[in-house]
């Protein structure tokens, strides 16, 4: 049987530390648009800040009492989820803004394998970003 999809993307929910910061690197460096700020109905109260990325909706969700942070070292830090993926076609000039804006590199640009060349970057919070080009 399985998941019957009405949405051919799913919805991604980020808890965040700082709204500005977070903002800052998604909406305004990544260029996801922000479409909306609605209350948090959930843990004690907040806002969720909803932006598109594709067809995908992003969630910043920031919580008016914030919660410790996810366990450090990106991929081989800890079990659960770990980063997301976006596949891009201008991976240079992404992986070039994110360091001119003092994003850390995670990953520097790198062939992963033949045709398809990587890039990961570290958000306000220390979640991994992956961005993936294909030749």
């Amino acid at each position: 049987m399985g998941v019957q999809l009405a949405k051919s993307a799913i919805d991604l929910g980020i808890v965040i530390s700082d709204s500005e910061k977070s903002l800052a690197f998604y909406r305004d460096l990544l260029g996801f648009e922000h479409v909306a700020d609605i209350p948090m109905p959930l843990g004690g109260g907040g806002t969720m800040h909803r932006l598109m990325c594709g067809d995908t909706l992003v969630k910043l969700v920031k919580f008016d009492t914030v919660p410790g942070p996810a366990a450090p070292g990106g991929i081989v830090g800890a079990t659960g989820f770990r980063y997301f993926t976006m596949i891009v076609s201008n991976l240079a000039e992404i992986m070039e803004q994110c360091e001119a804006a003092g994003c850390k590199i995670a990953v520097k640009m790198r062939e992963a394998r033949p045709g398809v060349t990587i890039g990961m970057v570290e958000d306000p919070d220390g979640n991994w970003v992956e961005f993936v080009q294909n030749s």
